[in-house]
């Protein structure tokens, strides 16, 4: 059932900073939540501006300034049985009313429940603020905030209960712009040093500050400029008209800066505004007030990679910290100059703080604010959980990744890093991936080439024995680490691949089939040695498909041997409190009891698919809690008859496909919907349904983050992670085309997954 949200909160066309974070939140949650969540507007009214026309989304609106019309509006929502949910953006100024007040009267009258953002948290509050303050957070269901020292103050200050409060970032957008000189030049700003402040003008935001450093830093580079982007805030036009922009000209008539500073006095689109700020070398902020909470002219421009200089309000002392940018005091443009001189003289450090700005604002993107505030959403219902729809299966990253050679290994973010060369085991999971690709969706040229390539790597690994060297140098060279490390699991890796390609033929070129059967051949002659649990499980799986290429003969025999294997080290291991192969838990570990589930279904062997059922089970009870995937921590492993728990970070793309894999397969043999419950629930890892509620997969690049950690995500973006993603992500086409119903006693209770 659809959920109807209302926000309250000034929105566009009014020009404010909380209308247009309002509207970029409720673009971000219906891009998310499309067909789950219904979201309507109420707009404030500016004091003496009633609203006569309305447009969608804006459905209500109410005059805040007005306590009469506060409590009717507050009578009407408790009416409208539609509605589900309230969402209200405070800002002291939004409402009439000391503090404002007349928000107060509307909250204790409404029957909904609803959550609060407080914009603005007031440090030294006197005992009227407290009180509002205080009796707001009462009320809500939850409290919003955008600082963690915002959240600090409602704790120790206004004594907010803990569990009440909810910090959620600002939101950014991610925005890349391959080359900044052509987009310095499209703005007239061909071969200048770009300084950048933006926002709605008024005398708070210190602009002047800016234009007086500019006196000395155009002495060592005449080539700089600084720009002031936005028009002067409505509010201040409609009182004083343009006094303030027009004493900030007259400064830089009176320094000769005419050339060095340039005004864009207008309210710029995103698009523009993302654009100015790609080209920036140098973003200043130079607002004045020491109580600011938060600004998203801030973020927006950290997010955008820009260098910050910043005057020490609260949001900038948590996001700076650590040399992620600087930080000077009020009203002094001698610091703000000798800083901007220092970053404008080291290319380096700017290039540093830039990168370090991105990393520092990716946890906070849009689509995982989106998350965020649906988690919220969900906790005050007391629903359950409703995820993100499925993002699209594109091939950026893969195609990013991969070179006319084969996929590398590694990337710096979403930039391929060719320092540590190739693999096999990355190239054989792309084929699959391709493989996966060609059949559930689309053949295409594309998708060919790409195969292509990585069938054409596996047989460059392939020696004259049939077996396969792992670790490709840059050059093509064999790595050293061929012979330091046990390859059996990558060899295993190979079969499966090349199996998963034969099994494929019908989606795939007759030649790029045959080049894979020429090399699954010589594998016969030594897929029998293997003694590794997991390389035993993938020669099954590559066995197994190979088997419905070609049936019988010396493949099925070898899958019989290497099944007899696989159960006997289970059967040595297996104890009353351990159903496993081995004695730990590492990585990709749900490849073996698929295995053994496939050897069932080639040998008919009861055995074989009990010890399947029973070690899936066994893996599930410590990879699942009620809600999400718990994925083993690479950190510390899951060993035998340690003392159990489950250390938060070092969570990885490849065991969350893996399982997906196993339950597909589970599901195909045995029909239980119940394995469908459960590799939907964990799909959703990669949407936020996780402990640090983010998005592992990046919808800007279509790559994936290499793991989750305790308190971040990591940035880069490698093959394994990538390749992992994109065959979770087709195997959700499997999910959707199967259709049923399941009786609620018997359901895991997932989260709801939806479509674009």
């Amino acid at each position: 059932m659809n959920r109807t949200l209302l926000f309250v909160t000034s929105y566009p066309p009014r020009e404010c900073g909380i209308a247009t974070f309002a509207q970029d939140l409720v673009n971000a949650m219906h891009k998310s939540f499309a067909g789950k969540l219904n979201i309507e507007i109420c707009a404030l009214e500016e004091s003496g501006k009633p609203m006569t026309s309305k447009q969608a989304p804006v459905l209500y609106s109410v005059n805040p300034f007005d306590i009469d019309d506060c409590i009717a509006f507050a009578q009407r929502i408790n009416e409208n049985n539609k509605i589900d949910l309230v969402c209200f953006e405070h800002e002291f100024g939004l409402y009439g009313g000391e503090y404002g007040h007349n928000l107060l009267a509307m909250l204790s009258l409404l029957d909904k429940p609803f959550v609060v953002r407080f914009h603005t948290v007031l440090p030294y509050p006197d005992n009227a603020c407290t009180k509002v303050v205080s009796l707001i957070s009462a009320l809500a269901a939850k409290v919003i905030v955008m600082t963690e020292s915002s959240a600090q103050l409602l704790r120790n200050v206004y004594l907010v209960p803990a569990e009440k409060i909810v910090h959620i970032p600002h939101g950014t957008h991610a925005h890349i712009v391959e080359d900044v000189t052509v987009l310095k030049k499209q703005y007239n700003l061909d071969g200048k040093l770009v300084l950048t402040t933006f926002g709605l003008l008024s005398e708070n935001k210190g602009m002047e500050v800016g234009i007086k450093a500019m006196k000395d830093i155009v002495k060592e580079y005449p080539d700089a400029i600084y720009l002031i982007l936005g028009k002067t805030h409505p509010v201040i036009f409609s009182r004083e008209g343009e006094r303030y922009r027009d004493s900030l000209e007259q400064l830089v008539k009176e320094l000769d800066l005419e050339n060095n500073v340039r005004f864009v006095n207008s309210y710029l689109s995103l698009k523009t505004l993302l654009d100015y700020l790609s080209l920036t070398d140098i973003y200043l902020f130079t607002s004045k007030d020491p109580y600011q909470a938060v600004s998203g002219t801030f973020v927006y421009a950290m997010s955008a990679g820009c260098a910050v200089i910043s005057t020490a309000f609260a949001q900038a002392l948590e996001m700076l910290e650590g040399g992620v940018g600087c930080l000077i005091d009020f009203n002094n443009p001698d610091q703000l100059a000798t800083a901007a001189l220092r970053l404008l003289g080291d290319p380096a450090l700017r290039q540093h703080m830039s990168q370090s700005a991105i990393e520092k604002t990716r946890s906070s993107i849009w689509e995982n604010v989106a998350i965020a505030h649906m988690a919220v959403i969900n906790e005050a219902l007391v629903e359950d959980k409703i995820l993100p729809n499925l993002p699209p299966p594109y091939l950026d990253h893969i195609d990013r990744m991969t070179n006319e050679f084969g996929m590398l290994q590694f990337s710096k973010h979403d930039v391929p890093d060719p320092d540590f060369g190739y693999t096999l085991d990355d190239n054989a999971r792309a084929l699959i991936a391709g493989c996966m690709y060609s059949s559930e969706l689309k053949p295409s040229s594309f998708v060919n080439s790409l195969c292509r390539k990585y069938i054409d790597f596996i047989g460059y690994c392939q020696k004259a024995s049939g077996k396969f060297l792992n670790y490709v140098n840059i050059d093509g060279g064999f790595s050293e680490m061929n012979e330091e490390v046990n390859l059996e699991d990558a060899n295993g890796r190979a079969v499966w691949a090349l199996g998963y390609t034969l099994y494929s033929h019908r989606s795939l070129p007759f030649d790029a089939v045959q080049d894979a059967l020429s090399l699954f051949r010589p594998c016969l002659r030594w897929m029998e040695s293997l003694s590794s649990p997991r390389a035993i499980a993938f020669t099954i799986k590559g066995l197994y498909y190979f088997l419905h290429y070609r049936q019988g003969g010396e493949a099925e025999e070898i899958l019989r041997k290497l099944a007899a294997k696989l159960h006997n080290a289970y059967m040595e291991e297996a104890d009353d409190n351990w159903h496993w192969y081995e004695p730990y838990l590492t990585y990709g570990n749900a490849v073996l009891p698929e295995a053994m589930m496939m050897a069932y279904q080639v040998t008919g062997i009861e055995a074989y698919r009990k010890i399947a059922e029973d070690s899936l089970a066994f893996l599930c009870s410590k990879t699942f809690t009620d809600s999400h995937m718990k994925v083993i921590s690479n950190k510390t492993w899951y060993h035998k008859n340690a003392q159990e728990h489950k250390e938060d970070g070092g969570e990885q793309s490849i065991e969350v496909a893996y399982t997906m894999l196993a339950m597909n397969t589970f599901y195909n043999t045995t029909k239980n919907h119940l394995y469908l419950e459960k590799m939907r629930l964990a799909f959703s890892w990669y949407l936020g349904n996780n402990h640090l509620k983010q998005l592992i997969y990046n919808p800007l690049t279509y790559g994936c983050y290499d793991g989750l950690e305790k308190n971040n995500v990591n940035q880069n973006q490698g093959a394994e992670s990538t390749v992992c993603y994109l065959i979770a992500r087709l195997l959700m086409e499997q999910w959707n085309k199967h259709k049923y119903v399941t009786k609620k006693q018997d359901s895991l209770e997932p989260a709801r997954l939806g479509f674009n």
